[in-house]
């Protein structure tokens, strides 16, 4: 158990440092889709605008115009949150992609170190799966953790305070 806890805190702190030539873009990438999230949580109070002055009234008879100006901001707010959401993939996906790349060519170069023994000894195998598949894991992780980190929470509590207004 302390192993693999003390092996994750290694590989985390290597991912760091891989990652600090990419620090805009990793503090751009969760502020975008911070962004959208605010959009998503506006959206209700549009609709509660939709069907209280647009739909409901005493007469019975709809103001149309507020229907449409809402509908109007409704289709903006979708817009604005699809190029937020774009660009917060964006630069997501360009911190992820360095940060492996970086991480391929440094374990290359360790690679390139060794000696034949040490090459027959670890196999060649071993050696493609670790520049390929478990580097493409860590990509993985490090898109989807700038793409959902500060998103998710904030959707939550923001869903749980526009509940209570």
């Amino acid at each position: 158990m302390y192993k693999t806890y003390f092996c994750k805190v290694i590989i985390i702190k290597y991912v760091f440092k891989f990652m600090k030539k990419y620090r805009i873009e990793a503090i751009l990438g969760p502020l975008f889709k911070l962004f959208e999230a605010l959009l998503e949580l506006y959206v209700p109070i549009v609709v509660a605008r939709i069907i209280d002055s647009g739909i409901k009234t005493n007469n019975g008879a709809g103001d149309s115009s507020v229907i449409l100006t809402n509908v109007g901001v409704l289709v903006l707010l979708g817009l604005l949150g699809l190029a937020f959401s774009v660009t917060a993939q964006y630069f997501s996906a360009k911190a992820a992609v360095g940060c492996a790349t970086k991480m391929r060519m440094s374990l290359f170069n360790k690679l390139q170190s060794f000696s034949f023994s040490q090459i027959d000894s670890l196999g060649t195998s071993t050696m493609v799966t670790r520049m390929t598949s478990d580097i493409n894991q860590v990509q993985t992780g490090i898109n989807l953790t700038l793409r959902l980190l500060l998103r998710s929470p904030f959707v939550v509590f923001g869903a749980m305070i526009m509940a209570f207004t």
